[in-house]
C-alpha cells in the first residue's frame, strides 16, 4: 500500500478543516479581548495577547504540515491550488488576530466612551463571520463523499450566502464605529490613527472568512 499512499497521497481536507478550526480560535479570542480593553485592564490585554500568540503558533503549525504534506497530484475533485489558496485565507484570519492583539497591548488602548459600543458591536460580528466560515470549511468532506451532489452544493451555498450577508452587515458595523471614531479624533490626536487600523483589522476577520467561503464557491462551481 505504501506505493499508493505516495500516488495518492492523503487526503489534505481533515487537516484544512482542523486549521479552519485553530484560526477561528484565535478569532473567537477578540472578544474577551476587548473586554479587557473595555475594563481598561492591562494585564488582562497581556494574558490575551499571550494566548493568542500560542493559538496562532499552533495554527502555523497545523498550515506548515499541510503545505509541506498535500501532495502535488490530487486523486480528488479539486486542485492542489484552490486548497492553498483557501487555506492562506484561513491562515490571515488568525494573523489579523495576533495583529490586532499586539498592538492593542503594545499601546495599551482602553475602550471608552462613545466608541465603546460600536467596538464591541463590530468584533462580536465579525468573529460571528468566521464562525460561518468554519460551518463552511466543515462541509468540505460532504462535498467530497458525495462526489459534490447537488443538495450539499446547494447547503453550502446557502452557508456561503449567510456568511457573505453577515460580512455585509461588519461593513455596516464598521462604517458606524470609524463615524464615532472620526468624531472624537481632535481628542485622540495621532492615536485616532491606531484606532483606525485597529477598526480595519477587527473588520479583516470577517472578510478573510468570507474570501474562504468565496474561494470554495468558485471551487465548487468548477
Amino acid at each position: 500500500m505504501a506505493w499508493i499512499d505516495k500516488l495518492v497521497g492523503r487526503s489534505p481536507v481533515g487537516p484544512m478543516q482542523e486549521h479552519m478550526t485553530a484560526a477561528v480560535v484565535c478569532a473567537r479570542q477578540i472578544v474577551p479581548l476587548v473586554e479587557a480593553m473595555i475594563a481598561g485592564d492591562n494585564a488582562a490585554i497581556a494574558a490575551q495577547r499571550i494566548e493568542i500568540d500560542r493559538l496562532e503558533n499552533a495554527a502555523d503549525d497545523i498550515k506548515h504540515e499541510i503545505r509541506s504534506h498535500m501532495p502535488r497530484r490530487l486523486m480528488m475533485a479539486m486542485e492542489r491550488r484552490d486548497l492553498l489558496d483557501i487555506l492562506d485565507f484561513q491562515d490571515s484570519i488568525a494573523d489579523v488576530a495576533q495583529d490586532i492583539a499586539e498592538l492593542v497591548d503594545q499601546r495599551q488602548m482602553h475602550l471608552t466612551g462613545t466608541l465603546t459600543e460600536p467596538f464591541r458591536a463590530l468584533a462580536v460580528r465579525s468573529v460571528e463571520a468566521c464562525e460561518q466560515g468554519k460551518k463552511v470549511i466543515d462541509e468540505l468532506d460532504e462535498l467530497i463523499e458525495t462526489g459534490f451532489g447537488d443538495r450539499e452544493v446547494a447547503r453550502v451555498e446557502s452557508m456561503i450566502s449567510e456568511l457573505g450577508r453577515i460580512e455585509t452587515e461588519t461593513d455596516e458595523l464598521l462604517d458606524t464605529a470609524c463615524r464615532s471614531l472620526f468624531a472624537i479624533e481632535d481628542e485622540l490626536g495621532v492615536a485616532s490613527l491606531y484606532w483606525h487600523q485597529l477598526l480595519l483589522w477587527v473588520a479583516d476577520l470577517a472578510d478573510y472568512a468570507e474570501r474562504v467561503g468565496n474561494r470554495l464557491r468558485l471551487l465548487v462551481a468548477k
